[in-house]
């Protein structure tokens, strides 16, 4: 296979400037965290980076101290069983009601990982651009 000319790979759109589109898909603990790292890494690097989060991983964004307004009685009930926001996600393996969440929570604050929320708080201090699936918001 032959590789690319230079040529064509400055003619792609881009300018030259470096990107990264990331999908985050899951909202669990574990799996929340890998995206995030990337994004903060990579703006720090001098990347733009966009990401887009699906239906599975808009638990983490919710705001804890908001419902959604117009939903009928399906969707009222649906939202209550998502988690909300960063300090409700649970551990994708594990979890152990509740128990191995809690232990790994307690195992990052004591080797000084930042909190979602704080990851969170980065990528929007760095410039990451997020988008979150209408469709998954709409449900």
């Amino acid at each position: 296979m032959a590789k690319p000319s230079r040529a064509l790979h400055q003619s792609s759109g881009t300018n030259g400037k470096r990107k990264l589109a990331l999908v985050a898909s899951k909202g669990s603990l574990d799996m929340a965290y890998p995206p995030l790292i990337l994004a903060n890494a990579a703006r720090m690097s001098g990347i733009e980076v966009e990401m887009f989060f699906t239906f599975w991983g808009t638990p983490v964004l919710r705001d804890k101290n908001k419902s959604a307004g117009g939903k009928d009685i399906m969707g009222k009930m649906f939202g209550t069983m998502l988690p909300k926001g960063t300090e409700q996600v649970k551990l994708s393996k594990m979890n152990m009601g509740g128990m191995g969440t809690a232990m790994m929570k307690s195992l990052m604050k004591k080797k000084n990982v930042a909190s979602l929320e704080e990851m969170l708080d980065m990528a929007e201090e760095l410039g990451v651009r997020i988008y979150v699936c209408e469709m998954s918001m709409d449900l």
